[in-house]
């Protein structure tokens, strides 16, 4: 037992090393580093959901590509000293009580955040602004029934048979647009170049 946790050990402190130099290198503008933190990160946060989310297969790639958007739109809150497995663990976390709320209800949440987790998405009104602005520049380049879905269920908290209904969609196509979407977004995010720090006046 000992040395299989001193193994496990080792394991999550090279994955911690390796995601935390290329989130680094891409904070400081390096795109292709970024775009590997991302790709690794979604290889990652997918095996993470489908051990959590059994009862949910279909759910697992949009939460992926929802999780990734997230960390994308929230990098501002990344504090370089901070291990990058547990900043995004919490935000994963959030993610899966999220869809856990919608699916089951309040009875469903039995992992509750703690204070520490809380703090990690603490940010001030002009970086929320920022980020706010960041998303809708990336929603404006989807197709609108990629776009209205995405809006109506994912940042409204809508349902989809309401969204259905004012957009003349079915509800089907509500979902596939959501799906398609998300995934459209996050190539994007991959691809975008990495501004370069920001520099104190």
């Amino acid at each position: 037992m000992e040395r299989r946790s001193s193994s496990n050990d080792a394991a999550h402190a090279h994955t911690e090393q390796t995601l935390r130099s290329l989130m680094l290198a891409g904070l400081d503008g390096d795109a292709a580093a970024y775009r590997r933190f991302l790709q690794q990160l979604g290889t990652r946060l997918r095996s993470f959901y489908r051990r959590r989310l059994s009862g949910w297969p279909d759910d697992v790639e949009d939460l992926v590509q929802e999780t990734l958007l997230a960390i994308h739109n929230q990098r501002h809150t990344y504090h370089r000293d901070q291990p990058v497995t547990a900043w995004v663990y919490a935000i994963a976390r959030y993610k899966t009580i999220d869809l856990l709320r919608a699916r089951r209800g309040r009875e469903a949440l039995h992992d509750p955040l703690d204070d520490n987790e809380d703090t990690l998405f603490d940010t001030s009104d002009s970086d929320a602004a920022e980020a706010r602005r960041d998303l809708d520049q990336l929603l404006a380049t989807l197709p609108e029934r990629q776009r209205l879905p995405i809006e109506g269920v994912k940042l409204e908290g809508r349902s989809v048979a309401d969204v259905a209904r004012e957009t003349g969609m079915s509800e089907s196509a509500v979902k596939i647009g959501i799906h398609r979407g998300l995934k459209a977004l996050a190539a994007r995010i991959a691809a975008m170049p990495k501004p370069g720090p920001k520099v104190s006046t």
